[in-house]
């Protein structure tokens, strides 16, 4: 099978403030996992990595300061931040903060 006998992926439509769960939501199954982050002012994932993947970043509203390896990045509003997910991770919310994640697989 070749890439132009592929089916197309479906597709799907999902309204951000719909999602429930907290502080992750997983907006879609399958690949590039799509995740909504609300976090609340102060309030911190514990660092993690996701070793196999590369990751963007989107803040909807609000600001983050993320920890990253070892560096500190102030993320706000707007802004978009691509990092690789095979560092320590550690987001921490400077204001009630809506963001965007998705973590694709690497492909190296």
């Amino acid at each position: 099978m070749t890439d132009f006998d592929q089916l197309p992926t479906p597709t799907e439509r999902r309204r951000l403030e719909a999602l429930e769960e907290t502080p992750h939501a997983h907006l879609f199954d399958g690949e590039p996992q799509t995740v909504r982050l609300a976090l609340a002012d102060g309030e911190r994932i514990p660092a993690h990595r996701h070793p196999d993947r590369e990751i963007v970043l989107h803040v909807l509203e609000g600001q983050l300061t993320m920890s990253l390896g070892d560096g500190e990045y102030d993320v706000h509003e707007g802004d978009v931040v691509r990092f690789d997910g095979a560092q320590d991770i550690s987001p921490k919310a400077q204001a009630d903060t809506t963001a965007l994640l998705v973590l694709a697989r690497r492909t190296d």
